[in-house]
């Protein structure tokens, strides 16, 4: 069997142009953000974002002209840091298309892509206006009972990109603490890549399977990146780099933000492990 272990750099070229690129994590808890900045350098266009509750991920492929649209329940910092104001000046600008969802819409529609089916009923889409703010929303007649209801078509990431604390050569990963969307999003993607925190031995893996969530059959490509998460939290490893975001919410020009994204080049970067052979 071939290692699945190659370096970011090469993770992020199998993203094309243009894909639906879902992200694990959840507002500023483990979102793989070292990927997220290797988008950014590589200039990737047009990509269709998918998350649940996202924040400094989002916001920063606004900023760096990635995205196209974003599929999310809710986009923002927590309370702390204020708004995505990248993401917000992109929407206002008409350069990216927001699809409003509530976060459970963005959870039935990758259910919906897991259990391979073309949507998922929302009964909760029947009250308040949400049904007209986004296409993948519908009314429809129950066969069996005549009522109305919502329906969420399904949404399937070309690219499904998660960070987890372990993870072996074959891509068995270990989840520690809150699993948020990254389990399901493993499920529903087409291609699921992993970074890591650290790469462990199969052995471990095989002591307790029943704690392994994501299974190696699903793992097209892994990347062995410690602290990949930051400047964002990573559950029993580190907290979020709070004088780092506080930085970033700040800036106003393009400049900047590159200069942001320069600075953790070489850490991102830094070739861990066994390449893919």
């Amino acid at each position: 069997m071939l290692n699945k272990i190659i370096t970011i750099e090469e993770a992020v070229s199998l993203v094309s142009d243009g894909d639906k690129v879902a992200f694990g994590g959840n507002v500023l808890h483990r979102a793989p953000m070292a990927f997220t900045r290797e988008l950014a350098r590589q200039k990737k266009r047009k990509l269709k974002l998918i998350k649940t509750a996202g924040a400094h991920e989002v916001d920063l492929l606004c900023a760096a002209g990635c995205a196209e649209s974003v599929d999310a329940g809710f986009i923002s910092y927590e309370t702390e840091y204020g708004l995505a104001n990248n993401y917000r000046k992109a929407i206002e600008k008409g350069v990216v298309k927001a699809n409003e969802h509530a976060c459970y819409t963005v959870i039935s529609a990758l259910r919906a892509a897991a259990y391979g089916v073309p949507f998922m009923p929302v009964k909760g889409l029947m009250y308040g206006d949400l049904i007209e703010a986004n296409d993948y929303f519908k009314m429809v007649r129950d066969p069996f009972s005549g009522e109305t209801v919502g329906i969420v078509e399904a949404i399937v990431p070309d690219i499904g990109v998660i960070h987890v604390q372990e993870c072996d050569e074959k891509g068995n990963c270990r989840i520690y603490g809150p699993k948020f969307d990254d389990v399901l999003i493993s499920r529903a993607s087409k291609k699921l890549i992993v970074t890591t925190e650290q790469i462990v031995p199969e052995s471990k893996m095989r002591m307790n399977p029943d704690m392994v969530d994501i299974p190696h059959i699903l793992v097209e490509a892994i990347v062995h990146v410690p602290s990949g998460s930051a400047p964002c939290s990573c559950y029993n490893k580190y907290d979020i780099d709070k004088k780092v975001l506080k930085s970033f919410t700040s800036m106003k020009k393009i400049e900047e933000i590159e200069s942001y994204i320069k600075s953790y080049e070489a850490k991102d970067r830094k070739v861990l492990g066994r390449r893919a052979r």
